[in-house]
């Protein structure tokens, strides 16, 4: 049984980029947690709003069988405007509480600011220092930020995990949050999720599967 961490900027990323993975590793018997990085806030969003937003939250978790969420709460779309080493501070702190064996982070060249900073974040959190737990540490795409985002940096994956036995609970899981589904075509949509998947697989000799980029994997002998 490994200790998985999935760091997420905001609500429904983890879904996005890492969805069926999530329940792949839940269902071989690890245990799954979650670290959602900001959150929504008044006045820009309502009070019923943001309550929602959390219940959401507690149902995708449900479906994909995460053990334990952490929010940082740092405020959405304005995490620029936090100092650098409060975001680094708070996210080294959960990763010394789960002292995970494998990370799943955004990828660093992703449109939205919060994406690029969280990621930046979490890279000084994973640090391969001698006491570190962190084995395995990939970046995911989630839709309509990484095909929009810097052409200078790129999405090239080089690892794919098979969904085609999670797909469904990845869909239900994203249904949950139904402030950020969208119809088709925008990204954010079943359709395009599900056909996200299916060019995945095709790239790998699958039905449907999930694309990573490999940022650092260690084999020791501890």
């Amino acid at each position: 049984m490994s200790k998985v961490l999935v760091i997420a900027p905001h609500p429904d990323d983890e879904v996005l980029g890492c969805g069926g993975t999530v329940r792949r590793h839940v269902a071989k018997g690890d245990e799954v947690f979650l670290c959602i990085g900001t959150k929504a806030y008044t006045p820009e969003w309502s009070e019923e709003f943001i309550k929602e937003r959390v219940n959401e939250v507690e149902r995708a978790n449900k479906i994909l069988g995460v053990k334990k969420t952490y929010f940082l709460d740092f405020p959405s779309v304005k995490l620029d405007t936090i100092p650098q080493k409060e975001v680094n501070d708070a996210l080294l702190k959960v990763v010394k509480e789960v002292q995970p064996e494998v990370v799943y982070i955004p990828h660093g060249g992703d449109l939205n600011q919060d994406h690029r900073l969280l990621f930046a974040a979490a890279l000084v959190a994973s640090r391969p220092l001698p006491n570190s737990t962190i084995k395995e540490l990939f970046s995911y795409e989630a839709l309509s930020e990484t095909e929009w985002g810097n052409e200078l940096t790129p999405f090239i994956p080089n690892a794919y995990v098979d969904i085609t036995n999670g797909i469904i609970a990845k869909k239900e899981a994203m249904s949950a949050y139904k402030s950020e589904l969208r119809e088709f075509p925008h990204p954010r949509s079943l359709k395009a999720i599900e056909a996200l998947a299916l060019k995945r697989g095709s790239e790998a000799g699958m039905e449907y599967a999930e694309a990573f980029m490999v940022i650092r994997f260690l084999w020791s002998e501890k």
